[in-house]
C-alpha cells in the first residue's frame, strides 16, 4: 500500500500530461487565430503609412476621401471636397487606405483597354 501511493505521488500522471499538453494547444491555436494576424495588419499599416506622401488620395476610418497636403510627424492634413476651402489635420491612424496618383493613371488605363477590346468585339 505505501509503495502505490509513493509511486503516483512522485511521478507525473498521464493525465496531468494531457492537460498540459491541451493548455499548449490552446495558446497556440490563440496566437495563430488572433495575435499573428494581428501584428501581420499592423505591419501593413505601417508598410502603407511609410509610404504616404503630398498629392495622395486618401479613405479616412470614417469613409472620406481627401488629398494630403501636408505630412508632420503624425498629423496630416487633408483636404475634402472639390471646393478646396475644407482642410482638416487629423492623425496618421485616422487613415484607412492610401491611393497614389500613379495608380489610378494605371487603372483608367486598364479600363480603356479593356473597353477597346470589348468595342472590336
Amino acid at each position: 500500500m505505501l509503495l502505490a501511493s509513493s509511486s503516483t505521488a512522485g511521478g507525473f500522471a498521464a493525465s496531468n500530461w494531457f492537460s498540459v499538453l491541451w493548455i499548449v494547444g490552446l495558446f497556440a491555436v490563440m496566437y495563430f487565430l488572433m495575435i499573428r494576424p494581428q501584428r501581420q495588419e499592423q505591419k501593413q499599416k505601417s508598410a502603407m503609412m511609410s509610404t504616404l506622401a503630398i498629392g495622395d488620395t486618401v479613405l479616412t476610418n470614417s469613409g472620406f476621401y481627401g488629398v494630403v497636403i501636408d505630412i508632420q510627424d503624425d498629423t496630416v492634413i487633408v483636404e475634402f471636397g472639390s471646393n478646396r476651402n475644407c482642410r482638416i489635420p487629423m492623425q496618421k491612424a485616422a487613415i484607412a487606405q492610401i491611393e497614389k496618383p500613379e495608380d489610378a493613371v494605371k487603372e483608367q488605363e486598364k479600363d480603356k483597354d479593356k473597353k477597346s477590346k470589348e468595342d472590336k468585339k
